[in-house]
């Protein structure tokens, strides 16, 4: 998609890359087409520690609860849940 260097070119520019950033860049490059294969790759997503510590940080950042972050991120709850168990 070289059409879509522009958009991207941001987020592309960053030293380090974290999972927030990969989600942001899968939207703005594949848009409505993302939307229709998120159940299908669901199963696939994994988290290291640092990617589950910055959504447990967005949560918090943005006052959101354990629902409106597993939207949010695609997530079920009951892992949202177990991760702040684990993680906080």
């Amino acid at each position: 998609y070289p059409d879509k260097i522009l958009q991207c070119q941001e987020i592309l520019n960053k030293q380090d890359l974290n999972i927030l950033d990969i989600l942001e860049l899968n939207k703005l490059i594949f848009g409505d087409e993302h939307k229709r294969n998120i159940e299908v790759n669901q199963k696939f997503k994994s988290y290291s520690k640092q990617d589950i510590l910055l959504i447990l940080d967005y949560q918090k950042k943005h006052n959101l609860n354990n629902s409106q972050l597993a939207n949010h991120f695609k997530l079920s709850r009951n892992t949202v849940a177990k991760w702040k168990k684990i993680f906080i």
